[in-house]
């Protein structure tokens, strides 16, 4: 019995992390194909969570600087912010990271990026706790959404 307790134990809790990593999920994820030189790209995809979340970081090997940015028109001009706090993922509702709004601002490109390829990221999430959660992407690269008709 003194052995069968930690292992119960152990696998609780690993079963409660998988409970929570199934909560986040990533559709569509694809990444802006660029031309030899272009040193930036956009991420784009749609989130969805079963609790309310904050993307609060991006990694990806296929660039040294990753961030989440907005677009949006103000005063007639089209302007983009970086979200240095994150991005709220309220619970079950999906947020569309999107050409000309929420998306991942990838800068200094590590080489180009070709339609075809795919490109590895990090997704990290916290919740309203600071209970942290990376979700592992494989994005498309192409030149227009490869999800739309």
């Amino acid at each position: 019995m003194k052995t069968l307790y930690p292992r119960l134990v152990v696998l609780m809790l690993l079963s409660n992390c998988a409970v929570a990593s199934a909560q986040i999920k990533v559709e569509a994820p694809w990444v802006r194909a660029t031309v030899p030189g272009q040193q930036a790209t956009g991420a784009f995809m749609k989130i969805t969570s079963g609790q309310a979340v904050k993307l609060i970081a991006v990694t990806t090997p296929a660039a040294n600087i990753h961030e989440i940015h907005e677009m949006k028109m103000e005063g007639g001009v089209m302007k983009m912010r970086a979200h240095l706090s994150g991005l709220d993922i309220p619970a079950n509702k999906t947020v569309e990271l999107k050409a000309g709004g929420y998306h991942v601002m990838m800068m200094d490109l590590q080489r180009a990026v070709k339609a075809g390829e795919t490109v590895a990221m990090q997704l990290q999430f916290a919740d309203a706790r600071g209970n942290r959660q990376l979700v592992a992407v494989s994005a498309k690269v192409s030149f227009k959404n490869p999800y739309l008709p």
